[in-house]
């Protein structure tokens, strides 16, 4: 039986006092439909990676449609044939994706979202565009989209920092960011409409909506995911990459200290897209 993996967020305000209870009963009725995986919650909205079987993956949307302020989510899917979380976990956190930026709030505005099919169109006609990764280092060394520039950031509070690189021209033209499913971006884009960017879009659903949207063309290599698959491939199937990211990038020998198999560490006690 294939397991079904779901991932959503969206940035919208939340009572901190019903945080609590929300936590309580995301919890809950997770754990009563055998469901694995990260939920966060935050005052500026919910960010969600969960997988189990495709009844139960139905059942816990149609609860979050009805008994939730989260109704209306947007699902990125894939399958693979093992749950690539081993709990399920529901963590309350200061920000769904922390920028350090607190008059950063998308919710009340951000850049227009560019449909995956357009965004391949724009690369087969040769628009005049900068493609953004606003992912870190060690996912970017396993894959990003043609042309695109790294800011060459460690972590995502290093992103408004990291923007000045680009050259005052940048400001002027089509920006298109992108990251894993969409969350980083979202915040990364409406920062830059306020540093004075003046067309800046962002990739709907990030690489995991392009790769189901469209043949993954433009997107060369493989696709960092936060959970214990790893990595994907276009076609949303486990690279069975085993050997620690360092190792990958650059021949080091696995070690604890390690920085990038400390990032996946991170990424199994969190959810980040």
């Amino acid at each position: 039986m294939m397991i079904v993996n779901v991932s959503a967020y969206r940035f919208q305000t939340v009572p901190r006092e019903d945080l609590a209870r929300l936590k309580a009963d995301l919890q809950a009725r997770a754990v009563t439909l055998a469901l694995k995986g990260t939920i966060l919650l935050a005052e500026e909205g919910i960010n969600l990676y969960v997988a189990g079987e495709s009844s139960a993956i139905q059942a816990y949307q149609a609860f979050l449609a009805d008994e939730t302020p989260f109704g209306g989510l947007f699902y990125k899917e894939s399958q693979s044939e093992t749950a690539p979380f081993r709990h399920m976990r529901v963590k309350i956190r200061r920000e769904l994706i922390r920028m350090n930026v607190d008059f950063i709030q998308p919710e009340r505005g951000t850049a227009p979202h560019v449909l995956p099919a357009e965004l391949k169109r724009w690369y087969e006609e040769g628009k005049e565009m900068i493609v953004l990764d606003t992912r870190n280092d060690y996912e970017v060394a396993l894959g990003t989209f043609q042309d695109a520039i790294s800011l060459h950031i460690e972590k995502f509070t290093e992103f408004p920092e990291a923007l000045k690189q680009l050259p005052e021209s940048a400001k002027q033209k089509p920006i298109v960011t992108f990251c894993t499913g969409g969350i980083r971006c979202e915040k990364a884009a409406a920062y830059m409409l306020h540093a004075g960017f003046t067309e800046v879009y962002q990739l709907s659903g990030g690489i995991l909506n392009y790769f189901t949207e469209t043949d993954g063309a433009y997107y060369n290599g493989e696709c960092f995911v936060f959970d214990h698959r790893l990595t994907i491939d276009t076609t949303q199937t486990e690279t069975q990459t085993e050997a620690c990211l360092a190792a990958r990038v650059n021949g080091a020998v696995h070690t604890d200290a390690c920085p990038y198999c400390a990032h996946l560490r991170e990424s199994r006690r969190g959810v980040t897209a």
